[in-house]
């Protein structure tokens, strides 16, 4: 059985398990003490101890990847006086998908209606963290010290050290060549890690959502289905059809291509629900299964994981449409404009906050004039929809790479066309080169 069919399979396995398990533990069909028991030693000791070193494994690797890939990106571009560009570009790309996903969002929810007629209006309460004004997210984004930011996993600090560190590097002349083929030996030795990684991801993968499920159960989607049945649609749309679309528009490549290769990665975002700890597996993917040079691949898709949320960006335009119809609050065109215009900016601006969807949520809310405690109606699903679209968003981070790519000619098309690309994690093979 393939990596893929075996990490699918454990997926599925996860779902059915966990959810009899929250059917076993809610019908009383065991005695409350047997019931506690199974739940203290099998959900709450061994999935939930396995899930945590699973994703510690992975989180492990994501600061040292970055850093060691994104140094050896920037050298292997030497004197080339297109980064300013590439970055440009990127950045661009990601807000550009951020609007269309939310633009989609909300006109799909003013079609739908998914909060009209209901009454879910409750007591419970939600207090959004603060969200730190502009000029301190820009300052925050330089490091003080490089050594503090690599501990606290402060990405956006991390880019910027390592390209300043590359872009020395790669004007030292002889000593910089030295240093270069070091940096190229860590990167094949930490790629050699996230192999043996995902060769156990399965198992990962099946303790996760087992744990989730037995907690959340089917259960939880009843009373909000056409709410969450909107977001997941509308996630499906631009994941398998925008995207295609603005693939083929700015590369003219073929997009089941890059679908068939990104299967396995989508079971591991949606078992993790985080763009950046399936960073080293997104970034492994891009390069040696859809062809993207490191050069470029080293610096898109860790910006990815840090600043694009398209996926979170739809979740905020239908949970914005759907909180107004549940108070009766109408939207005008000016607040539909505004929640596209705020929710975009916030993808970025936002992007080192933790719980960041939920305080760019409170923001699009306060700004519209909707009340923030109308979040508190969607959080018992909103974590089955982070699974989700954090599959969504590391798709965003593949197109846009491959984008980026294919436009500077930092593509190799036989590897993206070859359906048989590092299959085989437990072989070490070059990275894509030109």
């Amino acid at each position: 059985m393939s990596l893929t069919a075996r990490i699918l399979l454990a997926m599925v396995l996860g779902v059915i398990a966990g959810s009899v398990l929250n059917l076993l533990f809610s019908t009383q069909v065991l005695s409350e003490a047997f019931a506690t028991d199974v739940y203290d030693f099998l959900v709450a000791g061994l999935l939930d101890g396995i899930g945590r070193i699973f994703i510690a494994s992975l989180k492990l690797l994501v600061v040292p990847l970055v850093f060691v890939s994104l140094v050896c990106g920037v050298t292997a571009l030497g004197d080339n006086q297109r980064m300013g560009i590439i970055a440009t570009k990127t950045l661009l790309l990601y807000m550009l998908t951020t609007a269309l996903a939310i633009s989609a969002a909300l006109l799909a929810a003013m079609l739908i209606q998914p909060g009209v007629g209901m009454n879910l209006i409750s007591e419970a309460d939600f207090v959004a963290q603060q969200a730190p004004p502009l000029k301190q997210v820009l300052v925050e984004i330089f490091p003080s010290n490089p050594v503090k930011a690599m501990a606290e996993g402060k990405m956006l600090q991390v880019i910027v050290f390592s390209l300043l560190l590359g872009y020395a590097i790669s004007r030292s002349g002889e000593e910089g060549q030295r240093v270069t083929a070091i940096f190229r030996d860590f990167e094949q030795v930490i790629m050699k890690m996230v192999a043996v990684l995902i060769t156990l991801a399965p198992y990962g993968v099946f303790c996760l959502l087992t744990k989730l499920f037995s907690e959340l159960g089917v259960g939880a989607i009843v009373d909000l289905a056409k709410y969450f049945l909107t977001v997941v649609m509308i996630l499906l749309l631009h994941a398998l059809g925008v995207y295609s679309l603005v693939l083929r528009f700015f590369t003219g490549l073929n997009p089941k291509q890059m679908y068939s290769k990104l299967r396995h990665i989508w079971a591991f975002a949606f078992s993790t629900a985080s763009s950046g700890a399936t960073l080293p597996i997104t970034l492994r993917a891009v390069e040696k299964r859809l062809g993207v040079h490191n050069s470029i691949a080293s610096f898109t898709v860790p910006l990815g994981a840090t600043i694009n949320m398209d996926g979170t960006a739809i979740m905020q335009g239908v949970a914005t449409v759907f909180i107004a119809q549940v108070y009766g609050i109408p939207l005008s065109a000016v607040d539909l404009l505004t929640v596209v215009l705020t929710a975009t900016l916030a993808s970025v601006g936002t992007a080192a906050v933790p719980g960041v969807g939920l305080i760019t949520l409170a923001m699009v809310l306060q700004q519209v004039g909707l009340p923030v405690e109308g979040i508190a109606l969607i959080i018992g699903v909103d974590r089955l929809l982070d699974m989700v679209r954090t599959a969504v968003n590391i798709t965003g981070d593949a197109t846009v790479s491959l984008i980026v790519a294919s436009q500077e000619g930092e593509l190799d098309i036989e590897t993206y066309k070859d359906p048989e690309a590092d299959l085989n994690p437990d072989k070490n093979g070059n990275a894509a080169k030109r």
